[in-house]
C-alpha cells in the first residue's frame, strides 16, 4: 500500500496526506541540518587514504545499486585496479564490526547485498554501520573503495557520487519519507557526479543502463541451464526491493510462472516455507540475492537468474576514467 502511495497515486495518499505532510517537512529538515553538521565541520568527516565511490540512491527501495557495484568492480578489475567493497550490511548481526566478508559468511552475518557482491566478485569486502570502520579495514588490500549504498552517509567522505535511478518508476510523487519515496529531494541530484537510468528512458544527462540476464543457475550445484530447457510449472520468488522487475524479466524470456510469490526486501526465509512455495510446482525460480540466503538448504530444482548491469560503451569508458584519474591523483599526492 505504500508503494502504491508513493508510485502510484492512490486514492488513500490523499486522506492521510494530512499525517504524512508535516512528518515529510520534518524528515526533510533533520536531513539536512545532519548534512550541514557534516559539511560545517560541527560533525567529524573520515577521509579515506584511496579514492571513495559511493553508489546510492535519493528513494527508499531497489533501484539496481547492487548490479551497478558488481558492474563497477568487474571494470575496475579489468583495468588492473584493485577494488573493495563497503557496506552497511542491512539487516544482519555480525560477531563483530567491523567484519570482513569471508567464503563461509552467511546473509546473516553480512546481509545479503554484500555476501551477492563477495560470491560473484570475489574482491575484499567489509560491512559496518559505521562504513568509515570497514573503509579503514579494507584500506590496506585494495586501491579504490566503493560503497554499495551510503549515499546519505555523510560521515564519510567521497571523490565520486554516481546515483541509479529506477527509470520505471523514478521518483514517484517526489514527497520525502513518509509521505514519499525520496531520502532527499531531487535538487539533490544536481550534486552528483553521474547519473545512471535503469530501464526506462534516460533523461537529460543520465546514463542509460539495462539489466541482462543469462543462463539459470541451480542453487544447490551451481549447473547452468538455459530458461527455455526448463519444462514443467514454474514458481517464482523475489524478495528483493521492487519484485515486480522480477518477474517482468521473466515474462520477457517467455517463463510465465504459476505462481509469483513477492518477499519483503530482505527477508530471512525459512527452509520450510520455500518448500512449501516450491510443491507449487516442478521448478522454483529466484533472483540472485534470494538464492544466497537459502543454497544451505536448497533443493534439486531450486535457480536463479544472475543479471548483469549493461552501460553503452562510451558512458562507461567516461565513467571508468573518472575513476582511474581520481585514483591516480591520489597516487601523485602521496607521492
Amino acid at each position: 500500500m505504500i508503494e502504491k502511495i508513493w508510485f502510484e497515486s492512490h486514492p488513500l495518499g490523499w486522506v492521510l496526506s494530512p499525517v504524512l505532510w508535516p512528518l515529510s517537512k520534518l524528515f526533510g529538515a533533520i536531513s539536512r541540518h545532519r548534512r550541514q553538521q557534516y559539511q560545517s565541520g560541527q560533525k567529524t568527516v573520515y577521509r579515506a587514504k584511496v579514492p571513495v565511490v559511493v553508489v546510492g540512491n535519493i528513494t527508499a527501495g531497489g533501484n539496481g545499486k547492487t548490479p551497478v557495484v558488481v558492474w563497477l568492480v568487474e571494470q575496475l578489475l579489468a583495468k588492473g585496479l584493485k577494488p573493495g567493497v563497503v557496506s552497511r550490511g542491512y539487516g544482519a548481526k555480525a560477531p563483530h564490526y567491523p567484519y570482513r566478508v569471508t567464503d563461509s559468511s552467511t546473509t546473516a552475518e553480512a546481509g545479503d547485498e554484500p555476501v551477492l557482491i563477495y560470491r560473484r566478485t570475489g574482491v575484499p569486502v567489509a560491512v559496518s554501520p559505521v562504513r568509515a570502520d570497514a573503509v579503514a579495514l579494507l584500506e590496506p588490500d585494495v586501491d579504490v573503495i566503493i560503497t554499495d549504498d551510503g549515499l546519505q552517509h555523510y560521515a564519510l567522505a567521497r571523490d565520486i557520487e554516481i546515483v541509479v535511478i529506477d527509470g520505471q518508476r523514478r521518483f514517484g510523487n517526489q514527497q520525502l519519507i513518509p509521505a514519499g519515496p525520496l531520502r532527499e529531494g531531487c535538487e539533490r541530484l544536481q550534486q552528483v557526479d553521474f547519473l545512471i537510468c535503469n530501464g526506462g528512458e534516460a533523461q537529460g544527462g543520465e546514463i542509460p543502463m539495462h539489466l541482462a540476464p543469462s543462463a539459470l543457475v541451480n542453487v544447490q550445484s551451481g549447473a547452468r541451464c538455459d530458461v527455455s530447457a526448463l519444462s514443467g510449472d514454474v514458481v517464482a520468488m523475489a524478495g528483493i526491493g521492487h519484485p515486480p522487475r522480477f518477474f517482468n524479466t521473466l515474462s520477457t524470456l517467455g517463463v510465465h510462472p504459476v505462481v509469483c510469490q513477492p518477499f519483503a526486501d530482505h527477508k530471512a526465509f525459512s527452509e520450510q516455507e520455500l518448500h512449501q512455495l516450491s510443491a507449487r510446482g516442478q521448478h522454483l525460480l529466484m533472483t540472485e540475492k534470494d538464492a544466497v540466503k537459502c543454497h544451505t538448504f536448497a533443493q534439486p530444482d531450486w535457480w536463479y537468474l544472475p543479471v548483469d548491469a549493461v552501460i553503452p560503451t562510451e558512458q562507461a569508458e567516461r565513467l571508468i576514467n573518472r575513476i582511474i584519474k581520481v585514483k591516480e591523483e591520489y597516487g601523485s599526492s602521496s607521492a
